[in-house]
């Protein structure tokens, strides 16, 4: 018989025990904090018709989608919750109340080319609020108070969030005659990732003129803070839709304040577009100070027309998303991980004989009634084993019980780290593990 090597496929993460519990404990702080804020939770499914998933057309995302082969239905994995979102909403809009606010913490799939920190299997934590033909500028300002806490909670408390309004920008390339904004958007927002020369060379490629390109480039290049921004703002341009777009982000920038958002943590950045196509008007991208070379820790913004493919109802709404599976593996790059360490076990408990197996059974269960963490070895060997399992489960305080503590009533405590032993009674044990 051949024996086939384990091996995962590129582009997906698989976590040892250890690992995984810090995983799921930031998947855990999240999921608290969308619900803290009141936002309900769906389950979209994993596979989607191509219909609702090509709805928009094109588009480099697209060409990454995983086709799934089948007979029956062209049928594909989706490749963002917010897609399916849109499709969700939709099919069950009369039985929704608006503004409906979502969270969802699951699985996407992507096409992605092999590198470090990039996967094709990843999730996506996101939190949309969506409404029924209008929704209040103040929401786009209500995701951010929520990013702001769950990263506060990760004692992450430099996150700076960078935003925009999409309205502002196209306003102001009105103002300059440019027609083709998307492909000037997609520019842009590389200024960042290629600086400026490239950008102006980009942008020559698409026939923008040079003198056009610098008015462009000096208007996304403002490091003005943000109150003086937003007043010199007010006579940079003549256009309705760059006077609506400064509106909306003076209105979101001074919610977000009122959120409880420090002004520090706030940065009116106009070079922050977003390559997809769908948002509308605010735009946000989301940095850990110090940290800013990992890049976008969370992002998203606002899609007046999302839902257009799917319903006559205009449902206008607004997003913000948190890549966990690649924020978790930037942080352990960075050695960041292990502040988020804890022990799955606050005690193992380890028979001396087979005569003891039941006393600790009955300890054992009186435990976890009382919300304890623990667990009980019953593998035959001598104590040294039983002790060598324990350290490498990282346990740090061991039960044990002999023939003596059956007798007493009692138990043997040791801390694993210092050695330290004590004879315990029940009451005083479940203290001492309690505490």
């Amino acid at each position: 018989m051949n024996i086939i090597k384990p091996s995962t496929i590129a582009g997906v993460m698989e976590l040892l025990p250890e690992e995984q519990i810090v995983f799921d404990r930031f998947k855990y702080i999240i999921e608290e904090k969308f619900k803290k804020y009141a936002f309900l939770p769906i389950e979209t499914p994993l596979i989607e018709k191509d219909e609702i998933l090509f709805a928009k057309g094109g588009g480099e995302t697209t060409k990454q989608i995983f086709r799934i082969d089948s007979n029956s239905k062209d049928m594909s994995l989706r490749f963002d919750l917010t897609v399916p979102l849109a499709r969700y909403v939709s099919e069950h809009f009369s039985n929704l109340n608006f503004p409906f606010k979502r969270y969802q913490i699951a699985k996407v799939y992507r096409g992605e080319r092999n590198q470090k920190g990039r996967y094709k299997e990843f999730y996506q934590c996101d939190i949309d609020i969506i409404g029924n033909e209008h929704l209040s500028v103040y929401n786009d300002a209500q995701l951010p108070a929520v990013i702001y806490e769950i990263f506060r909670e990760l004692n992450f408390k430099d996150i700076q969030f960078h935003i925009n309004n999409r309205k502002l920008l196209n306003g102001f390339f009105e103002s300059l005659g440019i027609k083709d904004t998307t492909e000037v958007l997609r520019i842009i927002d590389k200024l960042q990732k290629i600086g400026e020369d490239n950008v102006k060379s980009l942008l020559k490629e698409i026939n923008l003129d040079e003198k056009k390109s610098q008015r462009l480039i000096d208007f996304i290049s403002d490091k003005s803070d943000n109150k003086s921004l937003l007043e010199s703002l007010k006579n940079r341009c003549d256009k309705e839709l760059f006077n609506e777009g400064l509106d909306e982000l003076t209105k979101v920038y001074s919610y977000m304040l009122e959120f409880g958002i420090p002004d520090e943590n706030i940065v009116i950045d106009l070079s922050i577009t977003r390559g997809l196509d769908y948002y509308t008007s605010t735009v946000y991208e989301t940095f850990i100070k110090g940290y800013e070379n990992i890049g976008s820790v969370c992002s998203g913004g606002r899609y007046d027309n999302l839902a257009n493919n799917f319903s006559k109802q205009n449902l206008p709404g607004v997003g913000m998303s948190i890549g966990l599976t690649r924020l978790f593996y930037q942080f352990s790059q960075l050695d960041l991980l292990k502040k988020f360490e804890e022990n799955y076990l606050d005690a193992l408990l380890i028979p001396m004989n087979e005569d003891c197996n039941f006393y600790l059974i009955d300890l054992l269960n009186e435990l976890r009634d009382k919300k304890i963490k623990a667990d009980i070895y019953l593998e035959k060997g001598k104590m040294k084993k039983k002790f060598n399992y324990a350290d490498k489960i990282g346990v740090k305080r061991v039960v044990i019980a002999g023939i003596d503590e059956k007798e007493m009533g009692k138990f043997s405590l040791r801390d694993m780290e210092s050695g330290e032993q004590i004879i315990v009674n029940k009451e005083q044990l479940i203290e001492r593990l309690k505490g």
